[in-house]
């Protein structure tokens, strides 16, 4: 049984992966440090919920209480601070998406695990089921990817990084730019949409409609035919926490590494950059990414005030 120690229950994801881990024996939570915005009240309703050991007073006393850590606030500037008590004691970490917001600390970590690092993360559309029965076709029967469009709501960062990162996975190249296309307008609702070119040729659009959820919904042209399907929301977890717990366990999995996984992040950065600078195009590697980052600090502050309990 492998020992989880989480870091911070801001969102939905430790109550989610906690409640489909109950339903087999290969990893629980076992003990929680918390320094986020929710109460104690929500901390020892989790605690309770899902048998939990212990509450740290320190991040430290968790990572060498652990197996692994799952860093799991929603402020994602902090992910790689708490991820090193982790690191320094040669323990894996799993961060949770996005996995950082800003050029520096993608660097950080493609460096960490060059340097023997083993760090998880992070979207689990990127490991669904419909993207894996994709990518594993046979050559003939798929055929090479000319498109992708996906489709994608709530915002442009913590929840798009999901469609983003699924894109990636689909496309199977490195991202190469990305260009801000523009937005649609009809009552409250907006709709922008980022144009991506990845090496080989392949593009891919993705549309973020902001403020309200839209279902994950796929399309794939290659040059053999087209793939259409909507990700089922149900099965996302359980996708994720399954190659997790099989790296883990030293079996065969379908993990990204850190190069993949931030190009993700460069590919939002990137349209963030080009939606600042009129629709330009902004190569993933240019230089301008280092002046755009998105704001976990902001964004922490603004979903504490707006949550509700979750874990009463």
């Amino acid at each position: 049984m492998i020992k989880i120690g989480v870091v911070n229950i801001d969102t939905s994801h430790p109550l989610e992966f906690a409640s489909v881990l109950c339903k087999e024996d290969r990893a629980r939570y076992v003990a929680i440090f918390n320094d986020g915005f929710r109460g104690e009240d929500e901390i020892d309703a989790f605690v309770k919920k899902f048998g939990l050991d212990k509450v740290c007073n320190s991040i430290e006393e968790l990572a060498a209480y652990v197996d692994v850590g799952f860093v799991q606030g929603c402020n994602w500037d902090k992910h790689l601070d708490y991820a090193m008590a982790f690191i320094e004691r040669n323990k894996p970490v799993f961060i949770d998406k996005p996995i950082v917001g800003n050029i520096a600390d993608c660097r950080k970590l493609i460096e960490l695990e060059k340097n023997g690092a083993v760090i998880l993360g992070s979207s689990s559309v990127r490991y669904c089921n419909e993207i894996r029965n994709f990518v594993t076709l046979p050559e003939n029967e798929k055929g090479e990817v000319l498109h992708i469009d996906i489709t994608v709501g709530v915002d442009e960062f913590n929840y798009a990084i999901h469609a983003v990162e699924g894109m990636c996975a689909l496309a199977g190249k490195k991202p190469v730019s990305v260009r801000y296309v523009g937005a649609s307008h009809k009552e409250n609702q907006t709709c922008e949409t980022y144009f991506v070119e990845f090496e080989g040729g392949t593009t891919a659009c993705y549309h973020c409609v902001e403020g309200s959820y839209v279902s994950f919904n796929v399309i794939i042209v290659t040059t053999v035919t087209s793939f259409h399907f909507r990700i089922d929301n149900g099965r996302l977890y359980k996708a994720l926490l399954d190659q997790i717990c099989s790296k883990l366990e030293g079996k065969l999995n379908c993990l990204a590494g850190m190069e993949e996984v931030t190009d993700s992040i460069k590919v939002s950065l990137a349209g963030k950059c080009s939606k600042e600078n009129g629709g330009k195009t902004v190569e993933i590697n240019s230089a301008e990414l280092g002046n755009v980052s998105f704001d976990g600090a902001f964004f922490e502050k603004e979903y504490g005030v707006k949550a509700h309990p979750i874990y009463l």
